[in-house]
């Protein structure tokens, strides 16, 4: 496990796994928001992301945790040698997202960027999740299959996957 590109649906726990996983494995962990967008929520250059997510995946040894774009995605999925796939019920990435959402007018999402416009960011989670629920979650799963030929996969589709995930990992 020096690659992982952890994976799924917004509001599934991709940023809350991949902190504790970079802290169990001390790889080193990218967050995909923080690199594509800047303070504020306003997004950077495509192209610069795109230049900073090639010069991350050619890296030794990474954590990445998110999205990204539809062309950078299968790009990590490919040059990872190990895949973390969160793929909850809908209702429980529906209710994480709003969630997120309450307790950030307290406390700002961990792995926003700084000043991350909250209403705008969690309305744009709730149309992505039907979105990746729709077009996604069926390629995502088809891809693990496949990807189990050649790469450790761990498909955790229940917070008591993720549970057991972290005692293999520990």
């Amino acid at each position: 496990m020096k690659k992982v590109a952890v994976f799924g649906n917004t509001g599934g726990g991709k940023s809350t796994l991949s902190r504790k996983l970079s802290e169990i494995t001390n790889l080193p962990l990218y967050v995909l928001d923080k690199i594509q967008y800047q303070p504020g929520g306003f997004q950077v250059p495509y192209e610069e992301y795109k230049s900073i997510h090639e010069e991350i995946v050619n890296k030794d040894e990474w954590v990445i945790d998110g999205f990204g774009s539809l062309e950078t995605i299968w790009l990590r999925l490919g040059k990872a040698d190990t895949l973390v796939y969160i793929d909850l019920p809908l209702s429980v990435h529906f209710w994480w997202v709003t969630k997120r959402f309450i307790t950030g007018f307290f406390d700002p999402p961990k792995g926003w960027p700084e000043n991350s416009p909250l209403w705008k960011s969690s309305m744009q989670s709730y149309k992505n999740l039907w979105l990746c629920h729709q077009r996604l979650t069926p390629k995502y799963r088809e891809y693990v299959l496949e990807a189990e030929k050649t790469k450790k996969v761990y498909h955790l589709k229940s917070t008591k996957d993720i549970k057991i995930f972290f005692e293999l990992i520990a």
